[in-house]
């Protein structure tokens, strides 16, 4: 008989949720519309440096093929919400479909499970500052 104690869960829900998170990068960097659509909640919420955005905003951009050609997930952190709720942070590094520079930004989002799977029901990005700025925040 196995226990598992509270680090082990937390560990389940952060490769779950990891795995989630991943396959909607993945769509993006494959133009796959039906996977992104896939991944999240019809009344998914995004807030991102130009507004916010809905499930079909989020794969809208992926109208003319791929919008990320490479991304990187770091310094990844779970935080559970509730029952079947869960918030996954992370930096993330990525570089655009056609442009040479990487960019990087934080990114929190909200999973919720539905009928046995993770659903993204909220997003919110922040752009991370250049290596060395001067952080104004307390």
């Amino acid at each position: 008989m196995s226990i598992e104690t509270n680090d082990t869960l937390s560990e389940q829900l952060l490769r779950e949720l990891l795995e989630a998170e991943t396959a909607v990068w993945t769509a993006l960097q494959q133009g796959d519309v039906a996977a992104d659509l896939a991944a999240l909640h019809p009344q998914f919420l995004g807030v991102y440096p130009s507004g916010f955005a809905g499930r079909n905003d989020h794969a809208e951009q992926l109208e003319n093929g791929p919008s990320v050609a490479e991304f990187t997930i770091e310094d990844v952190r779970v935080l559970p919400l509730a029952a079947g709720c869960a918030l996954l942070a992370y930096r993330a590094c990525y570089r655009r479909t056609g442009q040479d520079k990487t960019a990087a930004m934080y990114v929190s989002s909200i999973w919720q499970r539905c009928d046995g799977a993770w659903i993204n029901i909220f997003s919110q990005d922040t752009e991370a500052l250049p290596a060395g700025a001067p952080n104004t925040l307390p």
